[in-house]
C-alpha cells in the first residue's frame, strides 16, 4: 500500500489521527474556505458525471445571453458617463450594473475577464479606424499644467 502523506499512513495504521495533526487539518480547511470566500469566486456545482455545470450547452447559453444582454447596455448607455469599474479597466454607467451582476454570477470569473478583455480590445480597434478624425488615434489626456517654452 502506498502512502501519499504522514497522515493518511497514521490514519491507516492506528485508525486515529492526534490532536496536533487534527488542529492543523482543520486549519487548512478554514484556509482554504477564507480564501475562496476572498478571491469572491462562486462554488462551482458538478453534476453526477463530475462535469461542472456552467460549460454544458445549457449553462454557456445562459453565460452568452448575460454577456449580450451587458454589452448591448454599455451600448445603449454610451452617453452615460462611466462610474463603474468592471476587470481589466472596463468602464460603465450605473445603469448597467444590474446587468453586469447577473452576467458576473452567470460566467465563469475567468470567462468574464476573457470577454472583457475581447470587448475592450475591439473598442480600441473600432476607435483608431473611426472616420471622425477627432477621435482617431491615442487618447491625449488634458494637461494638467502648462510649462514655458
Amino acid at each position: 500500500m502506498i502512502y501519499k502523506t504522514f497522515r493518511s499512513r497514521y490514519k491507516v495504521l492506528f485508525g486515529i489521527m492526534p490532536v496536533y495533526l487534527r488542529k492543523r487539518e482543520l486549519a487548512t480547511k478554514k484556509d482554504e474556505e477564507r480564501r475562496g470566500e476572498e478571491s469572491g469566486e462562486k462554488k462551482m456545482v458538478a453534476t453526477e458525471g463530475g462535469v461542472m455545470t456552467d460549460v454544458l450547452a445549457q449553462g454557456r447559453r445562459s453565460c452568452y445571453k448575460a454577456r449580450d444582454a451587458f454589452y448591448a447596455c454599455l451600448e445603449n448607455e454610451a452617453d452615460k458617463k462611466p462610474t463603474e469599474i468592471a476587470t481589466v479597466g472596463l468602464l460603465y454607467p450605473k445603469e448597467c450594473k444590474k446587468s453586469r451582476e447577473q452576467y458576473v454570477n452567470s460566467c465563469r470569473p475567468t470567462w468574464v475577464r476573457h470577454f472583457d478583455r475581447q470587448y475592450c480590445a475591439k473598442k480600441r480597434v473600432q476607435r483608431l479606424l473611426d472616420n471622425d478624425d477627432s477621435r482617431r488615434g491615442p487618447i491625449t489626456l488634458p494637461q494638467t499644467s502648462t510649462f514655458k517654452t
